[in-house]
């Protein structure tokens, strides 16, 4: 497989979704190995850890020079977040120096509870003035972040509401479309992948959910007794009814670029003076 900056967004992308759905200890194909013929036995690909599958990223981004330098950034702030969660502060702090150094520059994600012990630390709060963002951009990091809280909410509304329907329907879970502006800075595009990953790993959890929902309810029926017809097309209407009104408030979140919005590189916003999406 030839490395492009889009072949490795992808995998960045498929390591992030892995690590939403399994955590730290998510283990995940090998690149390439799908299309390569040193397969395991079987032909089941080799798989690696999401960690090792991370340093890869890093190094195949880098061959690519500055055209890949967002990848860079964006495999150190996730092994960055990684070491953060394990308590590894030293580690932590010198993946998010290399995120920096290579682009990174979400200062929001730097306000998330997760990151907020760290402000006290002086080598934090020297790496944090070497950041710089325009307006703009700050703007789409908000409802990027912003977009991650409501879909997670989401999620769990759902999984509330579909406890207990009777039809055989599957729902799905509506999301917003992500921005497509062009950037000031690339970073943004490292928090666009995060949110593409978050999307993708909730789909994911509620689709298995609602498949294991269906395929009990349809044995239900099958076997008739003790299943409620009427109920079930009750519950499908009224599914169907849910599912429409969150695709049509999904599609009026879609990001709208605030006219005017200052494209100027400037210093982030004082550190502790941003409020993390809620």
């Amino acid at each position: 497989m030839a490395d492009t900056v889009d072949a490795l967004a992808a995998r960045i992308h498929e390591l992030l979704v892995a690590l939403l759905t399994d955590g730290a200890a998510a283990s995940v194909p090998a690149y390439g190995a799908s299309a390569s013929p040193a397969r395991g036995f079987l032909g089941v690909p080799r798989r690696v850890d999401a960690t090792a599958a991370l340093h890869d990223v890093i190094a195949r981004a880098t061959a690519l020079g500055p055209d890949g330098a967002w990848l860079v950034a964006a495999g150190h702030a996730t092994l960055g977040d990684l070491a953060t969660a394990h308590g590894w502060a030293d580690r932590a702090f010198a993946h998010l120096d290399a995120a920096v150094t290579a682009g990174y520059n979400d200062c929001v994600a730097l306000h998330s509870a997760s990151v907020r012990p760290q402000h006290h630390d002086p080598r934090f709060q020297a790496l944090y003035r070497r950041i710089r963002v325009t307006r703009a951009d700050l703007d789409e990091f908000f409802w990027l972040h912003q977009e991650m809280q409501i879909m997670m909410r989401e999620a769990q509304d759902a999984s509330v509401d579909n406890i207990g329907r009777l039809d055989t329907g599957v729902s799905l879970l509506p999301q917003a479309p992500l921005p497509t502006r062009e950037p000031n800075t690339p970073g943004v595009l490292i928090t666009r992948v995060n949110l593409a990953a978050v999307q993708t790993a909730l789909r994911q959890a509620a689709l298995k959910a609602e498949f294991q929902r269906s395929s009990g309810n349809t044995s239900l029926g099958l076997i008739d007794d003790p299943w409620d017809h009427s109920r079930a097309l009750r519950d499908a209407w009224h599914a169907d009814d849910l599912e429409t009104r969150r695709e049509q408030a999904a599609a009026a979140r879609a990001f709208v670029e605030r006219p005017g919005a200052a494209t100027v590189l400037v210093p982030c916003p004082p550190l502790g003076s941003l409020t993390y999406p809620g």
